[in-house]
């Protein structure tokens, strides 16, 4: 599946500014720094349609990126960077639970973990939010190619314990740098879509 003519639509921090709930959302959720706008590119081919921050825990907003005629990428700010203030982390809170209470039309959640490290509290916390509000998500592992591949198999099988409860939701690794997993992951959102 590709995805086709997307562009950036709009950025929110409020429920009354997002777009209205009409077409299906692929939602893309995960701590701060852990490649949710360069997966975004990636899955659209576009190299700088998401802006990517070079200070994680700076993005506070919803944004929307409109793809094709019948769907939403939605990017949530970021969670769980350690060195934003606590208000900065309840802004952050407040904005990301906003979205998830307003009325959507969730297709799926991408929920994104860096395959290189045991997956955080908050982390546990959205998978377990995810799954309490039978909302359909994707675990999508991060960064696959900074770990040898000896690692990374061992990685492959630590983290099928380390996520054992969440068992029944796919889990794709991919690279946003090489492209490595990028059509089984789109493969996957199409499934749900």
């Amino acid at each position: 599946m590709e995805f086709k003519e997307a562009k950036f639509l709009l950025s929110c921090v409020a429920p009354d500014d997002f777009p209205k709930p009409v077409l299906k959302e692929v939602v893309f959720s995960g701590r701060s720094n852990v490649g949710k706008s360069s997966l975004i590119n990636k899955l659209l081919r576009k190299k700088l349609l998401a802006r990517i921050s070079s200070k994680p825990g700076k993005t506070v907003s919803v944004n929307f990126y409109k793809v094709g005629e019948s769907m939403h990428f939605v990017d949530l700010p970021g969670y769980g960077y350690a060195r934003v203030s606590l208000s900065q982390k309840k802004e952050i809170s407040r904005v990301a639970e906003s979205y998830f209470q307003s009325p959507r039309k969730f297709a799926v959640v991408v929920q994104i973990i860096d395959i290189r490290r045991l997956p955080t509290r908050d982390d546990f916390w959205m998978l377990e939010f995810l799954l309490k509000k039978s909302i359909p998500f994707i675990i999508a592992l991060s960064k696959k190619d900074k770990l040898k591949k000896s690692r990374y198999l061992e990685r492959l099988e630590e983290i099928k314990e380390e996520l054992l409860r969440f068992k029944n939701a796919p889990q794709v690794p991919f690279s946003s740098l090489t492209g490595d997993g990028i059509f089984a992951l789109k493969k996957t959102i199409a499934e749900f879509l």
